[in-house]
């Protein structure tokens, strides 16, 4: 979450795949459901930090793990393999590309936002999409 402007910014990334953004009202539970639900396939692995906003994401269907930022974890390796793949490092990310981003942009009303977050969200996938996204815009155009 990042709650720099009035309204909070959520997002969703697969680790080697696309991202999601979207603007929020508000920051609870019965708002990131719907999205996570329509988003995210049941029985996925879900990473987050300790917000207890994602405390019900096991009852939801999806397996989660956290990593706790306010006691100075930032990744962790569960199975000791040398990898710690237990991390947000991926949205942390995103996140630092898109302020810095935005930063260029300064005074973007809350009305013109939504927009500077889809060309953010749609810049970022092209580099999932490669060639096929040729075809999509296309076919968006026709």
């Amino acid at each position: 979450m990042n709650k720099r402007f009035n309204k909070a910014i959520f997002g969703l990334v697969e680790r080697g795949g696309q991202v999601i953004i979207r603007m929020l009202e508000n920051v609870k539970q019965k708002t990131i459901s719907p999205i996570i639900k329509q988003i995210v396939n049941t029985d996925t692995l879900i990473y987050t930090d300790e917000y207890n906003i994602y405390s019900r994401l096991k009852s939801w269907g999806y397996q989660h793990k956290t990593v706790c930022h306010g006691k100075g974890e930032y990744a962790r390796d569960e199975d000791r393999d040398g990898f710690h793949e237990v991390h947000v490092n991926t949205i942390e990310g995103c996140w630092s590309l898109l302020r810095s981003w935005l930063r260029p942009h300064r005074g973007i009303s809350q009305e013109k936002l939504p927009f500077y977050l889809a060309l953010f969200e749609f810049v970022y996938n092209i580099k999932c999409r490669g060639k096929s996204l040729l075809n999509d815009l296309i076919e968006l155009l026709i």
